[in-house]
């Protein structure tokens, strides 16, 4: 199953955010969606998810517009991690991530959720955190449970009705986290994509989003810029036309080929 986007657009107080976007995510790849700042990559994702619908182009999951699709099954299908997530009730973070299943996986029982969800809080390094109020974490620890919350909202879907995992979407998912978060999470998010499931994640790093995408979209004030392998889209030109740096900062890893910047070659005056 592919999500696709096709000549897709979001246009709001008469100005274009996303426009003339086709794009084509697949099971079992990671795709990074990275270019400066407001250039529409959020929206983009949401674009995707079908939370925000297009008001020019489709977007499509499967074989049907994602718009047609009834709740259970796109919850199924597609699970979307926002770049904030409020929450005002008090939840332990085991109730909190087993909610994860409720639309998607409807038939699995309340123990069955519970334990998945506290494999999947061992997953996200949360174990001992399990009946602690989730109003009581750390930001980047709020983070990794609703991480949790949308992974349990996909693989109970595969358990409860056999289907493949669906599209994990991510809007900047190590944002909050230290380096060692930051592995941790997009080891998870590559784990998804190994079982066969589909990721497209926004990421600010380069680094990370080369070291770890089999594929790279970049946004550039609101449309497609460029789209390919890390190797092929992350050049000395791309950096400097998207993002202001000095030719000759994007540098290839001698062992894994991946192209790279090095902070500290960016001089700060």
């Amino acid at each position: 199953m592919r999500l696709s986007l096709r000549n897709a657009g979001w246009r709001v107080r008469g100005k274009d955010i996303v426009h003339g976007a086709s794009l084509d995510f697949e099971p079992a790849q990671l795709t990074a969606i990275i270019g400066p700042n407001g250039a529409g990559k959020s929206t983009l994702l949401q674009l995707a998810s079908g939370l925000l619908p297009a008001t020019s182009g489709d977007v499509w999951l499967g074989n049907a517009p994602i718009t047609t699709l009834p709740p259970a099954q796109l919850a199924a299908c597609r699970a979307m991690l926002m770049q904030d997530c409020p929450l005002r009730a008090r939840f332990t973070l085991r109730d909190l991530v087993a909610m994860g299943a409720q639309v998607s996986a409807p038939f699995m029982s309340s123990a069955t959720r519970l334990e998945l969800a506290d494999v999947l809080l061992e997953r996200v390094g949360l174990a001992a955190f399990a009946e602690r109020d989730v109003m009581d974490l750390s930001g980047g620890e709020r983070q990794r449970v609703h991480l949790a919350r949308v992974l349990m909202q996909l693989e109970a879907a595969v358990k409860d009705t056999g289907r493949p995992p669906g599209f994990l979407l991510l809007d900047e998912p190590i944002s909050a986290q230290d380096l060692s978060r930051q592995h941790l999470v997009l080891n998870l998010a590559r784990a998804h994509a190994t079982a066969g499931g589909g990721v497209v994640l926004v990421v600010h790093d380069l680094n990370w989003a080369a070291a770890c995408a089999d594929h790279i979209v970049v946004v550039h004030e609101g449309a497609i810029h460029a789209q390919g392998p890390p190797e092929q889209v992350l050049t000395n030109a791309l950096a400097s036309r998207v993002f202001g740096l000095e030719e000759g900062r994007v540098n290839l890893h001698a062992v894994t080929g991946k192209p790279y910047v090095l902070p500290h070659d960016i001089i700060c005056q």
